[in-house]
């Protein structure tokens, strides 16, 4: 499932073709994904004008100025495919279950073969309250995500440090590829024991958290199945992994000379270096 990075990238490629645009056209091409589509969709997005994007979580949001915000996930293998103007619009693709035709002429079409995405439409005034969003943390980019805040939170868990970091009521966005990067680059085993995290690590995981996801962002997310960027593209962070799908190569610390191991944790794999994260 798509991570912050990876939304994110999405989003900043939906903005300069969105915001400010009137939809001028929606085709809803079947009754639900993941959920039904709400009641009478197509006419609620048809005139609207797209006022802002943003992320909140996994979660992209579209700000319309009839009051209401669409909320997109990609679940699985969803994607966002931009179209620019063209004289012949082409028919949509097999797999394209929700086509917004733009008054520029600009198609945004959500592509999704497994249908695990999901749309839904939002009095915006009380989206904090919606079911998807109000349990949410803070987001990890943000000043409400910090040292204190982390070591806090963190010392009235007794799970472990990975099973903590992927709670999205703990924080916004982070998903097993990047929780697994974040703690090599901190030097913390996966089974650490929240309560066992001290000051000083829950400092440095703050900073580190941030650093990694700016750098996937940057990079344009990490494609290792479905990702694609609006245009089309890979993302790349996938090459600059540490530790993430890399289980019996060779650690990237300098002179380490121990493999990468893989153990499961509540379901999920993690993939961490037994000499540079140390276990408790």
């Amino acid at each position: 499932m798509p991570e912050l990075p990876e939304v994110e990238t999405v989003r900043r490629g939906l903005t300069p073709a969105m915001q400010g645009q009137v939809i001028a056209r929606a085709d809803i091409r079947r009754p639900d994904l993941r959920w039904p589509f709400p009641d009478n969709m197509a006419a609620r997005l048809i005139g609207a004008r797209v006022d802002s994007l943003r992320r909140r979580s996994k979660y992209i949001l579209l700000d319309l100025d009839r009051g209401e915000t669409l909320l997109i996930h990609l679940g699985m293998s969803g994607r966002m495919i931009i179209a620019p103007p063209t004289p012949t619009p082409q028919d949509p693709a097999k797999h394209d279950h929700v086509v917004l035709d733009m008054a520029n002429g600009t198609r945004i079409s959500f592509n999704d073969p497994r249908r695990f995405g999901a749309m839904d439409l939002i009095d915006t005034k009380t989206l904090d309250q919606h079911k998807l969003i109000k349990n949410i943390g803070p987001e990890p980019l943000g000043n409400a995500f910090n040292d204190s805040y982390l070591f806090e939170n963190l010392s009235r868990r007794k799970s472990p440090i990975k099973t903590a970091l992927l709670d999205q009521g703990l924080v916004a966005g982070l998903g097993n590829i990047y929780v697994c990067e974040v703690l090599w680059r901190a030097g913390i085993h996966p089974t650490t024991r929240c309560t066992d995290i001290t000051q000083a690590q829950a400092s440095a995981l703050v900073p580190i958290i941030r650093t990694v996801l700016s750098e996937a962002i940057e990079a344009g997310g990490s494609s290792l199945r479905d990702h694609r960027q609006t245009n089309g593209d890979l993302g790349y962070f996938q090459h600059s992994f540490a530790v993430y799908g890399r289980e019996g190569e060779k650690c990237r610390t300098e002179n380490c000379a121990d493999s990468i191991l893989r153990l499961v944790q509540a379901g999920r794999s993690s993939f961490f270096c037994p000499n540079c994260q140390k276990t408790p």
